[in-house]
């Protein structure tokens, strides 16, 4: 890989060594010279360090650059060879996250296993940008010289740097330049970074480091790969650029972030105050939340006991409920996924699925010769396909890499992964592939472990989820706004605190509602999640209510401690992996009864929900449940003003700000 592109050189200090081994500095081939250097480069510093020309091997040199979606990976040079068997072979495993950046994993191999030190075959040069530097870290006293140790986000820990003819510390100027750099508490030889805020007066475009398109041109030629990285990118950038910084330097105000995030959904605006356009209503007392409890999974004799002869599912209602109230063993997975996403009937035989599945399986391959037929020449003048082939396999080798299912090189199921994709690609060539689609499909091929069943599951939670991924961003525009309508209910003081700090588009709630909480829970758990969710049960938008159960746990400590603009989205990115799949569905499920009592839920709750305007008991809720709730009536409390959005018959709201609204979004409230 090549240098990176003109730039000016800020710094540049010869002498800078790596030490291959952990053997004698003496030693000669422990030492490996190179330059390093800082090249300012647009809006942006390089930190580019390589060894001199004439111990240079360039079949071995890693470079960080940048692919069209202004992702950093790792990349090994274009004409390396790869040499297995007793020769090193080193590399970096990139794993994709939607908000957080891409992290490295490096691997280096030999013959006999994993190769701790460089030597004398296997001499690197590196660069990267001071946006992805996390720390500094110092030798310690005594030294004859000074040595640096970059880290890079998600702890990836480039080679030591040694200075042995000095030039460190005009190093640290010259770094002083582009980023904060702060001692640590808990280690004074480590230096943290933080982005200066100069950065953030660069234009959306520059924050999100597009030097072609900027985010907003790419927004009107590619929306969907802009939607995904630009917010994901905007969010990180946003939290490590403002984490510890000084507060007496010039910050960007919250509301011009929120403007910048706004800039991601076109025309999604969630009016705040009370103006023209809201309906003003008595705010109630949807009385008190009732205790429920969730069972175990549904076994497989559970399962056989509820279907005849002919293999018909006798009773689909008492199914789905025990299902919702417990998700399924894993070994029944396999078999109860294809009912709950539409594939099988529930009112089919086992004859009927066989056939189905055959002419499904046609149906298929016809599809997948499609794309497999193309030749390459074909496809040089196909840009449409070109450009969905090359984020497919971009992103399949980022999906779930840590799962055993797709671990490894060369696994047959990113193959599959791979092929499902592409083959969607031909089923609905309009939407094509978009960034996130990946996610949706892993745990579906994990769970069915069968390439055309999986396709045909994955068709029918796209046509779920579809409209999440179109241009314009239709289902999000509508989830969003609903998400606003519930949670004011719920708590009105924790929406206006939301809103005082420019975070009432509730745009933190992004990824959740995207992927359906793919990147928020294990994937174990992301499977009982989902598959409860697919029973429908117990109201329309149920996954709505689990974005309120997390907000309503993390209420107190966002409210108690202040958190504005920044620390709430960092700390709601945060909760990935730390949520507890039980304690969540518990409470959406209780946030749910307690709704579908009240008796005097505003309308437009009533029609997010799915739900007549006068309460009935659900027809989910065992008899012990409907005892306790007729306990629990709805109690009237002193009226408090609260602003619902009001949606006119053809969907254009009384507010400027919102001038268009996808259809879903007409039956939000009355005219």
């Amino acid at each position: 890989m090549a240098a990176p592109g003109p730039g000016k050189v800020v710094y540049e200090q010869e002498g800078v060594f790596i030490h291959s081994s952990c053997g004698r500095i003496e030693k000669p081939d422990s030492l490996i010279p190179g330059t390093l250097r800082v090249i300012e480069k647009d809006v942006e510093a390089i930190v580019d360090w390589r060894p001199l020309e004439e111990t240079l091997d360039s079949s071995n040199i890693l470079c960080a650059v940048k692919d069209s979606s202004s992702v950093v990976e790792w990349t090994q040079a274009p004409n390396e060879k790869v040499v297995r068997g007793s020769e090193h072979q080193s590399s970096y495993e990139a794993e994709w996250d939607m908000v957080n950046t891409v992290s490295f994993k490096k691997k280096q191999y030999t013959n006999g296993g994993v190769q701790s030190h460089l030597n004398n075959q296997s001499k690197w040069s590196f660069l990267f940008s001071l946006t992805d530097l996390k720390s500094i870290k110092q030798n310690k006293e005594g030294m004859g010289w000074s040595y640096f140790v970059f880290c890079l986000k998600d702890d990836v820990v480039l080679p030591a740097l040694h200075f042995h003819q000095g030039g460190s510390e005009l190093l640290l100027e010259c770094l002083e330049k582009y980023v904060v750099l702060c001692e640590s508490e808990q280690d004074g030889r480590i230096l943290l970074v933080n982005c200066q805020n100069k950065s953030l007066s660069q234009s959306f475009e520059n924050l999100l480091d597009e030097p072609t398109y900027g985010l907003i041109q790419k927004l009107k030629k590619d929306p969907y790969t802009a939607t995904m990285v630009g917010f994901s990118k905007v969010t990180n950038y946003i939290f490590d650029t403002l984490r510890g910084s000084d507060p007496s330097k010039d910050h960007r105000p919250p509301q011009e972030m929120a403007d910048f995030l706004g800039d991601v959904i076109p025309d999604l605006k969630i009016n705040q105050q009370e103006e023209s356009g809201f309906e003003v209503i008595t705010c109630i007392d949807v009385g008190t939340r009732p205790d429920v409890h969730r069972r175990d999974p549904v076994s497989i004799s559970e399962w056989d006991s509820n279907m005849d002869s002919e293999g018909r599912i006798l009773n689909v209602d008492h199914m789905t409920k025990i299902i919702f109230k417990g998700g399924l063993c894993h070994a029944l997975r396999k078999e109860a996924w294809k009912f709950l996403l539409g594939y099988f009937p529930w009112d089919s035989t086992r004859d009927e699925r066989a056939n189905l599945q055959k002419r499904k399986t046609d149906e298929y391959f016809r599809m997948k010769l499609q794309w497999k037929s193309v030749s390459e020449e074909q496809e040089t003048r196909n840009s449409r396909l070109r450009d969905y082939r090359s984020l497919i396999e971009k992103d399949v080798n980022r999906t779930d890499r840590t799962n055993k299912f797709y671990e490894g090189q060369d696994n047959p199921g990113l193959i599959l992964l791979h092929d499902i994709l592409m083959t969607y690609c031909m089923y609905d060539f309009d939407l094509g592939y978009v960034q996130g689609m990946s996610d949706l499909l892993s745990p579906v091929l994990y769970v069915i472990e069968n390439e055309v069943d999986a396709f045909w599951c994955f068709v029918s939670y796209m046509d779920q989820m579809h409209q999440n991924f179109e241009e314009q961003m239709m289902g999000m525009k509508t989830q969003l706004i609903q998400l606003s309508t519930l949670l004011r209910l719920l708590d009105s003081g924790f929406c206006s605190y939301l809103e005082s700090q420019d975070s009432g588009y509730l745009y933190f709630c992004f990824r959740w509602l995207l992927i359906r909480f793919k990147r928020e829970f294990s994937f174990q758990d992301i499977l009982r999640m989902w598959e409860v969710m697919w029973t429908d049960l117990p109201c329309q938008n149920f996954h709505l209510l689990i974005c309120c159960a997390i907000l309503e746990s993390e209420k107190q400590q966002i409210m108690e401690r202040h958190y504005g603009f920044n620390e709430i989205l960092k700390h709601i990115n945060e909760l990935s992996m730390k949520l507890d799949v039980n304690d969540v569905l518990r409470k959406a499920e209780a946030i749910s009864l307690q709704m579908m009592k009240c008796k005097d839920l505003p309308h437009a709750v009533c029609e997010v929900l799915g739900l007549r305007s006068n309460a009935v008991t659900p027809s989910f809720i065992d008899t012990s449940e409907e005892e306790n709730l007729a306990k629990n009536q709805c109690k009237k409390s002193p009226p408090q003003n609260v602003s619902v959005p009001v949606l006119a018959a053809n969907g254009a709201r009384n507010n400027s700000n919102l001038k268009t609204l996808p259809n879903s979004v007409h039956t939000l409230t009355s005219a």
